[in-house]
């Protein structure tokens, strides 16, 4: 792995520079590039925007690993207000969301009701509640979790993580219950082992895995990437692009986010917002090193 990325990621998982970190004004006029703002009118108005533009979207509250059941129970119940807000706007807008975040490392089981009225709560506006996957020790619970709301509605999806070396395995596993699956390269720091390391072996993962996700006969597949050579090599080895969506990051390549969407492309922006937002954007910023780093170091002069 690049050493500024795997330094950039041991830096999203250092309590002390959580602390420290987001109290900085050049980190916080950064991290403006990749979220409207804290609050979730911030989101529904950026979600608006793209709206007149034909771009929907799916928003994510920031957050994870949650200390206490409380606060769980605020964020499952802050989804809940924004499912509202969806339905109140007629915004074509899903919720992508993180079990750690609703209690997962306290209490498996209230993570699993929280989760449970949210689908359900999803469902009811006909629309797709999304599971994000987090790093290796929560995958199987995390599998495990989701084939339990598949098994009860369609309107719930999962992302994977193609540099897992395990993926093929666990797509194979869930392809029988046609799942809806957001497919992302990862962005976690994880065992040499348990991960492909270069970019060359990612990419080539990435496409066989999304071509297996649409001949196997996935509900729904949505390439969750910045890469447009590889959405378009995916694109042409499937013949065109009517079995597949696009999903990129606010903030991020948006002009070839509003080219796709001319072009008749199923494309859709992913909102981040909320407080707890360093770790996210330490994996951000880690995706393009060079790149993001400078635009840190440009804010900071």
């Amino acid at each position: 792995m690049n050493p500024v990325k795997a330094a950039l990621l041991w830096a999203s998982e250092s309590a002390l520079l959580r602390a420290r970190l987001p109290q900085l004004s050049f980190v916080q006029r950064s991290v403006a590039r990749f979220m409207p703002g804290e609050g979730a009118e911030d989101a529904l108005g950026a979600a608006g925007r793209l709206a007149s533009e034909g771009i929907p979207v799916s928003f994510t509250r920031l957050g994870e690993n949650t200390t206490d059941l409380a606060q769980a129970a605020e964020a499952a119940g802050d989804y809940l207000r924004l499912l509202d807000r969806i339905e109140e706007l007629g915004l074509d807008a899903e919720i992508s969301l993180k079990l750690t975040q609703l209690g997962y490392d306290l209490d498996p089981g209230v993570t699993a009701t929280h989760l449970g009225r949210l689908v359900d709560r999803s469902a009811e506006i006909d629309r797709t509640c999304w599971i994000d996957i987090e790093s290796t020790p929560y995958v199987d619970g995390t599998l495990d979790l989701y084939e339990a709301q598949l098994a009860r509605s369609p309107n719930v999806g999962l992302c994977l993580q193609a540099y897992l070396r395990r993926t093929y395995a666990d797509i194979q596993r869930l392809l029988p219950s046609a799942p809806s699956i957001r497919l992302v390269k990862g962005a976690y720091r994880e065992p040499k082992g348990l991960v492909f390391t270069s970019k060359v072996a990612i990419d080539e993962s990435y496409f066989r895995l999304a071509q297996h996700l649409v001949q196997g006969g996935a509900h729904r597949v949505v390439l969750g990437s910045h890469d447009t050579e590889l959405i378009e090599r995916i694109e042409t080895s499937l013949g065109g692009h009517d079995d597949f969506e696009i999903a990129m990051l606010y903030g991020i390549r948006a002009d070839e986010q509003r080219r796709y969407a001319s072009e008749g492309y199923a494309i859709r922006t992913l909102i981040s917002y909320g407080p707890s937002w360093y770790p996210w954007f330490m994996r951000r910023i880690a995706e393009k090193p060079v790149e993001n780093t400078l635009l840190a170091l440009r804010n900071l002069i």
